[in-house]
C-alpha cells in the first residue's frame, strides 16, 4: 500500500490548499466554523476517489482540484448537519462545531458550504455532472430522514438499513467517482462502471464504519464506542444481534430503543455479545460482497497507477480498524 500512501502524501497538500481557497471568501461568521471541520483532518477519501477516477480514466490537466474538493465540502456540510441531529460532542477527535460556534453560526456553515459546493460544480459546466451532485444531495438528506423516523419506531428491517446507508454515505462516494468519470469524458460503460465502483465502495464503506462502532478502540475511532446504539440507530450489527434473540426479547428491546429508556449497562452488555458473537465480523463479510462489486467494476478501467491505487482502495476498506 506503499503507493497509494505515496499517492495520498503528494495530493492531500495540494487538496488542504484548495479547500482553503475555496471557502476563504466565505462570510466571517460562517468561513471559521467551516474551517473548525475541514480541517480537523479526515480521510478525504471523496475528493481522492473523484481525482483517481479523473486520471485513470484518462484526464490530464490540473483543474480536477476544485471538483474533488467540492465533494469533500458537501461531506463536511452532511457531518455538521448530522452532528446537530445527533447532539455529537465530537467529531475526528475535535468538540463538534455546534458546541464551539453555537447552533445558528453552525446552521448557516453547513449551508454555505452545500451552496458553495454546488457553485464549483456549475463552473465545470457539465450539465450531467449538476444532477450527479444534486441527486447524491437528495439522496443524503432523505437516508437522514429515513434515519430519523426510525428511531421513533426502530425495526430490524435489514433493507430498510441498506436504504439509509446508501443514502446518507453511499450516494456521495458514488458522486465522487462520476464526477471524475465525467471530467474525463469517459465512454458509458466506464461512466456506468464508476458510478458502479463508487457505490460498492460506499456501501462497504458504511457496514464497515458501523462493524467498528461496536468493534474498534474508542480513542482510536475518534468518537464514543457504541455512539449509534446509544443514539437509538438500528446498525447492521444490532441487527444481527436481534435476530439472535427470542421474538419475546427482540420486540422488547425495540420497544426500549424506541422509548429511549435502555440503561448504560444495558448498552455495554449488547456491544459485549456483539464483540463475543463476532456480528461485527459478520458484517464485515457483508461488506466483502460489496467490495468485490467494485473490484469487478474497474475491470473496464485501462490499466494504469490510478487503477492500482483503486483496487488497494478496495483493500484500505477492507482493512480498516479505525
Amino acid at each position: 500500500m506503499s503507493g497509494l500512501q505515496d499517492f495520498f502524501s503528494r495530493e492531500l497538500p495540494l487538496v488542504d490548499e484548495t479547500l482553503k481557497r475555496e471557502v476563504a471568501d466565505l462570510n466571517p461568521l460562517v468561513r471559521e466554523v467551516a474551517e473548525h471541520i475541514l480541517m480537523a483532518g479526515g480521510k478525504r477519501l471523496r475528493p481522492m476517489l473523484t481525482i483517481l477516477c479523473a486520471r485513470g480514466l484518462g484526464h490530464k490537466k490540473e483543474d480536477i482540484y476544485p471538483l474533488a474538493c467540492s465533494l469533500e465540502l458537501l461531506h463536511s456540510a452532511t457531518l455538521i448537519h448530522d452532528d446537530i441531529l445527533d447532539n455529537a460532542h465530537l467529531r475526528r477527535g475535535r468538540r463538534a462545531s455546534h458546541l464551539v460556534f453555537g447552533l445558528h453560526r453552525t446552521v448557516l456553515a453547513g449551508d454555505a458550504l452545500l451552496a458553495l459546493a454546488n457553485l464549483i460544480v456549475a463552473r465545470y459546466d457539465i450539465p450531467a455532472m449538476n444532477y450527479c451532485v444534486s441527486r447524491a444531495i437528495m439522496s443524503t438528506a432523505s437516508g437522514e430522514i429515513e434515519e430519523i423516523a426510525q428511531l421513533g419506531k426502530p425495526s430490524q428491517d435489514k433493507e430498510t438499513y441498506l436504504q439509509i446507508i446508501k443514502g446518507k454515505t453511499a450516494d456521495l462516494i458514488r458522486a465522487a467517482c462520476s464526477c471524475g468519470a465525467m471530467l474525463a469524458l469517459a465512454s458509458r460503460e466506464q461512466l456506468k462502471q464508476a458510478d458502479n465502483f463508487g457505490l460498492n465502495v460506499g456501501m462497504a464503506f458504511q457496514l464497515v464504519d458501523d462493524a467498528l462502532d461496536y468493534a474498534a478502540e474508542g480513542h482510536l475511532l475518534g468518537k464514543p464506542l457504541g455512539g449509534d446504539l446509544r443514539e437509538g440507530k438500528i446498525t447492521l450489527p444490532l441487527i444481527f444481534y436481534l435476530q439472535s434473540l427470542e421474538q419475546s426479547d427482540r420486540q422488547e428491546l425495540l420497544d426500549r430503543l424506541g422509548r429511549d429508556v435502555l440503561t448504560d449497562s444495558e448498552m455495554q452488555g449488547i456491544i459485549s455479545s456483539v464483540q463475543k458473537m463476532g456480528l461485527d465480523r459478520a458484517v464485515r463479510d457483508e461488506a466483502g460482497i460489496y467490495l468485490e462489486r467494485a473490484g469487478q467494476a474497474l475491470e473496464v478501467f485501462p490499466e494504469s497507477p490510478e487503477k492500482i491505487l483503486l483496487q488497494d482502495i478496495i483493500e484500505v476498506v477492507r482493512n480498516r480498524r479505525f
